[in-house]
């Protein structure tokens, strides 16, 4: 019988990646990818355990799965991904049920873990994270057809004192040019047209393999591949933003003009405890910069509250901040105390409760700013990817190059056999706080 495989995934667009591959390596090897758990003789799952609550999520799932060896068909349970990497012997011991681990560096093996497993010898592959996968290994892309991620290095030097990417993905390594252009050319003979570009640290791409930073130049690569039409650019280390870059996405058509750029914290104290680059005055001219010469950009950001030592002071100089600057899209998470990391250790640790309090509040106050922003797009003709028909509401749904697959806001489309994948100008009529809505331009 032809052993049927579920491969769930948890946590960021990397893993996803991981996951992808996995995939298209357990096709390969002749066995069956189903999309319902219950009829699985094999499943995989694919842990995060960058916070506590990614770790719960992983740990639940994990339990959640084990439950369908009394149930349905379930032969073996394997668990990959973050959380096997950094808590393989714990995973092992608290959990029988797992069948078989496979860490962040060897889920290219993930065939031979399978096989092991359903011998019943309990296989455990958990290295250390050196690798990086090419574009000659197998990949069922899961995103829809018109969109793709493309990791351009793994793994992370920065050490940020609240960070365990270091720990579970490794040292930063690039990929090489010529692997990631030969990945895109292979997706978009598949039909993508929209690449987004992944990292731990995006914008240090290049420097360890080549004679500097090399983000510009992938980015002009990339767009020159036939048939893409958007290149997206993630999670953009403001350390090394450099002028090129800027001039880089401001004049290639098909560099989206979007900027994903965790700065973190605003405040010059919480940012030499986080061991982040630069100091607000930094931020601010970076931003300033940014907008100057990009017409028209969408900033996104992250920021971290609760950390160790921040007072009700640097909290309302955090507000002060964000109202000032104006980001057009905002993630807010409350600080993490995780294994390992040296900010673990600090004093002065903030309660649960009060993070939470100062993570909703920082939303609360994106909220009016996201819808201000919104409101400037009005009257403005923007280039809309159609994702979906909603019959109910008899509108079309799709992105603008101003947002993010998942994490960003949503354009509403009036308009008559629009085309799912494909781009349509559209005449901005309506804003709300996260999404617009328009008619197609004739």
């Amino acid at each position: 019988m032809t052993e049927k495989v579920k491969v769930v995934t948890l946590g960021c667009e990397k893993n996803l990646v991981d996951s992808e591959i996995m995939s298209g390596l357990i096709h390969g090897r002749g066995y069956e990818l189903v999309s319902d758990k219950e009829d699985a003789t094999v499943i995989i799952v694919n842990t995060c355990g960058f916070i506590d609550a990614a770790k719960e999520e992983s740990v639940n799932t994990i339990l959640d799965m084990a439950e369908l060896k009394q149930t349905a068909n379930l032969k073996a349970l394997i668990v990959s991904g973050c959380l096997t990497q950094r808590y393989k012997e714990e995973l092992m011991k608290e959990m029988p049920e797992i069948d078989g681990i496979v860490g962040t560096g060897d889920f290219h093996k993930i065939n031979e873990i399978v096989d092991e497993a359903l011998a019943g010898k309990k296989p455990i592959l958990v290295g250390n994270p050196i690798f990086n996968y090419d574009q000659a290994l197998p990949r069922r892309v899961t995103t829809p057809r018109y969109t793709a991620y493309v990791k351009i290095a793994e793994g992370c030097d920065n050490a940020c004192t609240f960070c365990s990417i270091p720990i579970m993905r490794g040292k930063f390594r690039s990929r090489s040019m010529e692997s990631i252009i030969a990945e895109v050319e292979q997706l978009a003979a598949q039909g993508v047209r929209e690449i987004s570009l992944i990292a731990q640290d995006s914008t240090n791409y290049g420097t360890d393999l080549y004679d500097g930073f090399k983000l510009p130049a992938l980015l002009n690569k990339v767009s020159e591949v036939e048939g893409i039409e958007w290149v997206r650019l993630h999670y953009a280390y403001p350390g090394f933003f450099t002028d090129e870059l800027i001039d880089t996405i401001a004049s290639n058509p098909k560099v989206c003009k979007y900027v994903d750029m965790p700065l973190q914290h605003s405040e010059d104290s919480i940012l030499k405890r986080m061991r982040r680059p630069g100091r607000q005055q930094d931020a601010r001219a970076l931003i300033e910069k940014i907008r100057a010469r990009i017409p028209n950009v969408s900033l996104r950001t992250s920021l971290i509250v609760g950390f160790p030592g921040e007072t009700e002071q640097d909290f309302e100089n955090l507000k002060q901040f964000i109202r000032e600057v104006e980001f057009d899209r905002l993630g807010v998470f409350a600080y993490s105390q995780e294994q390992d990391t040296p900010a673990a250790r600090l004093p002065d640790q903030v309660p649960d409760d009060v993070k939470e309090y100062r993570a909703n509040t920082l939303m609360e106050i994106q909220r009016e700013i996201s819808n201000l922003r919104n409101g400037h797009r009005v009257g403005e003709t923007v280039d809309v990817l159609i994702e979906k028909y909603d019959g109910r509401n008899d509108v079309y749904v799709g992105r603008s190059q101003y947002d993010a697959p998942e994490i960003d806001g949503e354009v509403f489309v009036k308009g008559t056999e629009l085309k799912i994948g494909e781009v349509t100008k559209v005449r901005i009529t309506h804003s709300f706080e996260f999404d617009l809505s328009g008619e197609v331009v004739a």
